[in-house]
């Protein structure tokens, strides 16, 4: 049993037990306050908490202090990620077997609330998380709205009626052994561990892999290079896809490399990091069941105060995450400018033509795949601004940017998975050289002079460059009629291919 994280298809295991209303703030009512909606709706019940009673709509699951942050924190439109919510899930799982091993919980409640918490994580319940990221700082209340949920679904399943909080207690017993304080931040990480495990890294792999095919593909297509958007030496198409199909290669080395910091979780901290209200053993069992949960190595964190105080290892994810955006940004820049054209751009290589480029000039047909991943990049650069400045706010035992640095985490491993996937399927794949193009090029490049230096000096080579390019006669042409080489030595001395591959004896 999984939860659900970027790449995953959504259960929609629920919808049975939901009538066509959507939940407060959905769809078209995103732009409305949610608590507002309570008054129009036919159907509330009373749920109580310790600061008094609230009206919250009948077919949900969630309690007062949900309701209570919906009207408090209707700000934005961004809401709590699911993966958050599905990883809080694991740790009441976690939790209530932990407590129930311990002899801190009955059988009979460790056994509801696995259940409940179960299909809260395997996505049964996603319509009953509402709240907005822009809550307190600590992610209390979604951790109450999870902890409300599996209550009342617990009462539900015991046959009683929703908000009795019998025989579950949101705060007795689903939040049995541990707080917000260290709940939450084990959450963060497990959420940001598996997304980047299972959606960010499978959908890199797919972009190098394609990356890479193209550069075997095209090993012996000679072209010319460019330094400073200038002609420059040849190299071949395969070359320069290479480099690409490393760059990624080595985004996902230092995305690999941020997991064993993610892997540890700040669970039995409880409040401030000294484990109060936690029972000895706590910890280590909760969070072994995480592990085999999700078949993942989590363990306890070495330093609780340091998991729960601060989470370094969340903004160390968040940059290789960003540098991963970087390397797109350049990627499908550099695809950009090669594909530019057809008359008057480079041209060099053909983009695939997945839809009309505009609605005013027929036949036109744009980069759009290339511009969707550099604007989806430039947004995650600025995500990991948000996620290292949030990290720099930790205030003593606790940092109260923790839904703001989750949901920016999140975001840009759901999408930068996404343009991955999107621009190997839709771009990459279907790449083809313009052969004619290239070889045009490298015909008339003038810096293929490089190649006489070494026999002729730098100066003369120059000398040739400049004439030709003056006169607007050939290369060879201009060597040939200064006199510094005869046409045997020109044609020994410049070849693209050899230039191309100057250590050939030297590769594998």
């Amino acid at each position: 049993m999984l939860p659900h994280f970027p790449g995953e298809p959504k259960k929609q295991l629920r919808r049975a037990l939901l009538d066509e209303n959507p939940a407060p703030d959905d769809k078209a009512g995103m732009d409305r306050n949610p608590a507002t909606e309570v008054s129009r709706m036919a159907a509330t019940r009373i749920e109580s908490d310790s600061m008094g009673s609230v009206e919250v709509p009948e077919d949900r699951y969630w309690g007062a202090q949900t309701q209570r942050s919906l009207e408090h924190f209707s700000i934005g439109r961004e809401r709590m990620p699911l993966e958050v919510v599905h990883a809080l899930a694991l740790v009441k799982l976690a939790s209530a077997r932990a407590n129930r091993a311990l002899g801190k919980l009955d059988a009979a409640r460790a056994e509801l609330i696995e259940r409940a918490a179960k299909e809260v994580a395997e996505g049964m319940f996603d319509e009953h998380f509402p709240l907005r990221i822009y809550q307190t700082g600590s992610g209390t209340q979604t951790n109450m709205n999870v902890n409300e949920v599996i209550a009342n679904r617990c009462s539900e399943l015991a046959g009683k009626p929703l908000g009795s909080k019998a025989p579950v207690h949101p705060n007795d017993h689903v939040n049995m052994s541990h707080s917000t304080n260290d709940a939450f931040p084990a959450a963060m990480y497990m959420a940001a561990a598996l997304g980047l495990e299972r959606g960010l890294l499978p959908a890199v792999e797919r972009l190098r892999a394609s990356l890479a095919a193209k550069a075997a593909q095209w090993g012996g297509i000679v072209k010319i290079g460019r330094t400073h958007l200038q002609d420059a030496v040849p190299m071949t198409l395969g070359q320069e896809f290479s480099g690409y199909a490393a760059m990624l290669a080595e985004a996902s080395e230092r995305l690999r490399s941020v997991l064993p910091g993610l892997g540890r979780l700040a669970l039995g901290g409880s409040a401030v990091g000294t484990g109060l209200n936690t029972p000895p053993g706590y910890a280590r069992l909760a969070v072994a069941e995480i592990a085999a949960l999700t078949d993942h190595p989590f363990s306890v964190a070495p330093n609780l105060f340091a998991a729960m105080g601060a989470h370094d290892a969340l903004v160390m994810a968040s940059g290789a995450i960003r540098t991963l955006a970087v390397s797109l940004c350049k990627i499908a820049g550099d695809v950009r400018l090669l594909g530019s054209g057809p008359r008057a751009g480079l041209f060099e290589i053909i983009l695939p033509a997945n839809e009309p480029g505009s609605s005013i000039m027929p036949g036109k047909v744009n980069p759009t795949q290339c511009e969707a991943v550099t604007m989806a990049a430039l947004q995650c650069m600025g995500h990991d601004a948000a996620v290292a400045a949030a990290g720099a706010g930790g205030i003593l035992e606790i940092n109260l940017y923790k839904p703001l640095m989750i949901y920016n985490v999140m975001q840009s491993i759901a999408v930068l998975a996404d343009c991955c996937l999107n621009f190997a399927r839709y771009c990459v794949d279907g790449l083809e050289p313009n052969r004619a193009r290239i070889d045009s090029f490298l015909k008339d490049s003038l810096m293929l002079v490089t190649a006489l230096s070494p026999s002729i000096g730098y100066d003369k080579a120059a000398q040739v460059a400049h004439h030709a390019h003056t006169r607007g006669v050939a290369l060879k042409h201009a060597a040939l009629e200064l006199g510094f080489v005869n046409e045997e030595e020109f044609d020994r001395l410049v070849d693209a291919y050899a230039m191309a591959h100057p250590h050939a004896d030297e590769e594998d």
